[in-house]
């Protein structure tokens, strides 16, 4: 204090004071929480039944890391000679993960799965002082991520008391780059067809309440939540339609199965979401509709693509997608090119009945994926497919189930799970 008011006061100055001011605030903090936890083990302790067949082999002492600083904790460690592993009924009672307390084993998870761990490390002690290397951080997020994933698939089915009017169920799938080990036999884009990538499905569940003054549907604020799977399309189905009932779609006035026309999506929101209006992503459709025009016209660089494409967009807007077949295939009947046309309109003869625009807009559905295709982007690709990165299955999964919690707003839901999970064996054997 006599040295920062003695100094000429600058920003440099300021600076050194704060950070001297929370070493000096940390340090009888630390003391505080490792004194309060030191008495909550030897009282855990003192409750504790050994098991049969486990012997008390004394206190070990072990290093605990909290948000302000490192503490001694004393605990006692139980053996089991047969079974031929131990335990600290203390570390699990108090929370601990590998010498972490469950706030900053907490803060750790949210940082690793928002930055790549270097970055984390540097954002730990730039922000709250504490000194954390990126490997740990790492370490703590495979240690959590695993019982992420099966929260994800496997919590309780607490629907809400509030009926939603209408419920959107959408979900797409894109590719993260991933080691070699985890592509063997996976076919791919290269040349050689070989794969770089694996798909990583993601779903999104959001309500809707009403619409704006011009008619447009509104998404409800803070409404969306997100599962997430690297595996196949039937082991994400039932965890996207759990994630639905558990949001309410049992009570829902209507549920929409928002997808982008891919046949894998399209067969899940058959079997899993089976009375649902199924609707195509309209900019999906435009997509394809492109693809007809430059099989049909033979380039993008036409004098009249588009305009013809503005014209399919009015058409579609309009429930005309059997109109814009029938009248292409007539245009195009017994020309070279009807053959190439012909392939690209079968997405549109498939997707009928899912692209009756103007009914779906009169009912004041969304008609576009967006929500889960910036889901796509920000969830998994922010993280996942960044430069030079390459994944193995277990980390992108726990990294991945990480943020749809946070994502969703459920941070404090998951974490009381792990909580009360894992003392409830204690409460059992005591």
């Amino acid at each position: 204090m006599d040295r920062f008011t003695a100094a000429a006061p600058t920003g440099e100055a300021v600076q050194q004071l704060e950070g001297l001011v929370r070493t000096a605030i940390f340090k009888p903090a630390t003391a505080l929480v490792g004194f309060l936890l030191q008495v909550a083990a030897e009282r855990i302790e003192a409750a504790y039944q050994p098991r049969p067949g486990e012997t008390c082999k004394g206190l070990v002492e072990l290093q605990v890391q909290c948000l302000f600083g490192t503490f001694p904790l004393r605990r006692l460690y139980y053996y089991h000679p047969g079974k031929k592993c131990g335990h600290y009924p203390a570390d699990t009672g108090l929370g601990l993960e590998i010498g972490y307390t469950p706030a900053l084993a907490r803060l750790l998870c949210l940082e690793g799965a928002d930055e790549i761990y270097d970055k984390a490390q540097v954002h730990l002690r730039e922000a709250g002082g504490i000194e954390v290397e990126a490997r740990q951080v790492q370490r703590v997020v495979q240690r959590i991520g695993p019982d992420a994933h099966t929260w994800q698939q496997k919590r309780k089915l607490t629907p809400p008391a509030e009926r939603a009017p209408i419920m959107y169920v959408s979900a797409d799938g894109t590719g993260i780059p991933m080691r070699p080990g985890d592509l063997i036999g996976r076919k791919g884009k290269q040349p050689d067809g070989t794969a770089k990538t694996r798909q990583v499905y993601l779903g999104c569940v959001f309500t809707q309440h009403g619409r704006d003054e011009k008619g447009h549907p509104v998404r409800d604020y803070n409404s969306t939540s997100y599962v997430s799977h690297l595996g196949p399309i039937g082991e994400f189905a039932p965890m996207l339609r759990r994630e639905a009932l558990r949001r309410g779609m049992g009570n829902a006035t209507h549920v929409v199965f928002l997808v982008d026309g891919a046949e894998g999506l399209e067969c899940m929101g058959r079997d899993y979401f089976l009375g649902c209006t199924q609707i195509v992503d309209f900019y999906h459709a435009m997509e394809h509709a492109s693809r007809v025009l430059v099989a049909w016209l033979g380039s993008k660089e036409h004098p009249d693509f588009k305009a013809r494409l503005h014209q399919w967009a009015k058409t579609l807007l309009k429930n005309g997608v059997n109109k814009l077949v029938a009248k292409t295939r007539l245009d195009c009947q017994g020309t070279s090119r009807a053959a190439a046309v012909e392939q690209e309109l079968g997405y549109f003869v498939s997707n009928a009945p899912r692209m009756q625009y103007r009914t779906f807009r009169k009912a004041g559905f969304f008609i576009g994926s967006g929500v889960v295709e910036a889901g796509c982007k920000t969830v998994i690709g922010s993280r996942c497919k960044q430069s030079g990165m390459h994944w193995g299955v277990p980390g992108a999964q726990h990294v991945l189930a990480l943020r749809c919690i946070h994502a969703s707003g459920r941070l404090a839901d998951f974490w009381s799970h792990r909580l009360q999970t894992r003392a409830n064996p204690l409460a059992h054997a005591a």
